[in-house]
C-alpha cells in the first residue's frame, strides 16, 4: 500500500491542490526537495489520481547503477549487444508504456546520457541497445532530484533542454523544519502504521510536552528521519534515549529556532495544528471553498458518514487483500462477509490488483 501524503501546512495543502489539478494532464513533473522530504510519496500521488493508475508505476534510481548500466536498464537491449547480454531484456521505458516511469535522482544521471533521454522525451522513440530498431513509448515522466539543476547547469554537469523538457510542472517539497505543523501527524501516521508491523512493541506515543520538542527539532534528514525515530521507539518506548541519540549522532541537527518561517512549537500551536487537522478532514468530503450558505446546504451527516464509511471500507479491503496476495477467498473470510459481497465493494471501490 502506498503512503499516503501527510500534512496539513499550507505548503502541503498547495502540493494536495496542484497534484489534482495536474494529474490527469500527463505533463513533464519536476519535483525538487532535500533527501528524505517524500518526493517519490508525491510522485505515487500524482500516479494513483491520474487515469493511468491501472498502468504500471516504474521506478528507476539514476543514482544507484553506474554509467552503462543505468543505460540498459532504461532502454533495454537485444541478445548479444555486450557481454553478459545473454537473452533480450526489455527497459524501463518499455515496461513502464501506457503508464508513468518516475526517475529519481536525475540530477545524477551521467551527462553523456542525458542527450538520449532527451530525444525519448522529444520523439517518444527509444531503441535498445544493440538494435536498430525504434519502438514507440508513452510514458508520463515525473523526475526527482535534491539537486539545484539551475546550478548544475550553470557547472555543464546538466544539459538545460533537458531541465526545460522534465520542469514543464515543478513541485518543490520545503523541508520538514519549514513545515513544522505537520510533524504531530506523520507521527500519528507512523504509530498507527508501526503497531501493526510490530504489533508486540510497546512504545508509547508522545505526550504534549514532548510533541512540543519533536516540533521543535530541525530534522536535517526530513520525514525519513522522523519516520525511523517513530520505528525506534515503538521498539526502545524511551523519548529520552531517542533525544539523545538525536542529539548525539545528528550533528547537523538543533532543537533551536532554524529559520524566521519555522515559529518555535508551543502548546497553542498544537492546538491550531489539531484544528487545521480537524479542517483537513472534513475538506475530504465537503468543499470549504463555496460560500456560507452552499457550504451548509452541502453538510449531511448522513451522507458524510456514508462517503466516510466507503473511504474507510476501501483501504480496509485493499489492505486485506494486499496483505493476502490478492487472494479473494480468504480474504472474504478475514473480513467476515461473503465473496459475492467482496467482489461487489471491489467493483464499487475500484480495488483491484496491479497490473504486472
Amino acid at each position: 500500500m502506498s503512503t499516503p501524503l501527510i500534512g496539513v501546512s499550507k505548503s502541503m495543502l498547495k502540493i494536495k491542490e496542484l497534484i489534482n489539478h495536474v494529474a490527469n494532464t500527463c505533463l513533464n513533473v519536476l519535483i525538487t526537495g532535500e533527501t528524505g522530504v517524500g518526493k517519490e510519496v508525491v510522485a505515487e500521488c500524482l500516479y494513483l489520481e491520474s487515469t493511468r493508475a491501472s498502468q504500471n508505476f516504474v521506478k528507476i534510481n539514476c543514482a544507484a547503477l553506474p554509467e552503462t548500466l543505468l543505460e540498459s536498464e532504461l532502454y533495454g537491449y537485444e541478445k548479444g549487444a555486450f557481454t553478459g547480454a545473454h537473452k533480450k531484456r526489455p527497459g524501463k521505458f518499455q515496461t513502464a508504456d501506457k503508464g508513468v516511469l518516475f526517475l529519481d535522482e536525475i540530477g545524477d544521471m551521467p551527462l553523456s546520457l542525458q542527450s538520449k533521454m532527451l530525444h525519448v522525451l522529444q520523439s517518444g522513440e527509444f531503441s535498445p541497445l544493440g538494435s536498430d530498431q525504434d519502438f514507440k513509448t508513452d510514458v508520463w515522466v515525473i523526475a526527482a532530484t535534491n539537486h539545484n539543476l539551475e546550478e548544475s547547469i550553470r557547472q555543464k554537469t546538466f544539459r538545460e533542454d533537458l531541465y526545460y523538457r522534465l520542469n514543464i510542472i515543478k513541485i518543490d517539497i520545503p523541508p520538514l523544519r519549514q513545515r513544522k505543523e505537520d510533524i504531530p501527524s506523520l507521527i500519528e501516521y507512523y504509530f498507527r502504521l508501526y503497531k501493526t508491523e510490530y504489533p508486540n512493541n510497546m512504545g508509547s506515543k508522545p505526550d504534549a510536552e514532548t510533541l512540543v520538542r519533536l516540533c521543535n527539532y530541525s530534522w536535517p534528514g526530513n520525514v525519513r528521519q522522523l519516520q525511523n525515530c517513530i520505528k525506534k521507539q515503538m521498539v526502545v518506548n524511551s523519548w529520552e534515549k531517542i533525544f539523545e541519540e538525536l542529539t548525539n549522532d545528528h550533528p547537523d541537527g538543533t532543537f533551536e529556532n532554524v529559520s524566521d518561517s519555522a515559529p518555535r512549537f508551543s502548546a497553542s500551536l498544537l492546538h491550531n495544528v489539531a484544528n487545521n487537522d480537524r479542517m483537513s478532514i472534513i475538506s475530504e468530503f465537503v468543499d470549504l471553498s463555496t460560500s456560507s450558505e452552499k457550504l451548509f446546504e452541502d453538510i449531511s451527516l448522513k451522507k458524510i458518514k456514508k462517503l466516510a464509511s466507503d473511504k474507510v471500507e476501501k483501504e480496509v479491503i485493499t489492505f486485506v487483500l494486499e496483505k493476502l496476495g490478492w487472494n479473494r477467498s480468504k480474504a472474504a473470510k478475514i473480513l467476515k462477509i461473503s465473496y459475492k459481497t467482496l467482489l461487489y465493494k471491489m467493483s464499487e471501490f475500484k480495488v483491484s490488483p496491479p497490473v504486472k
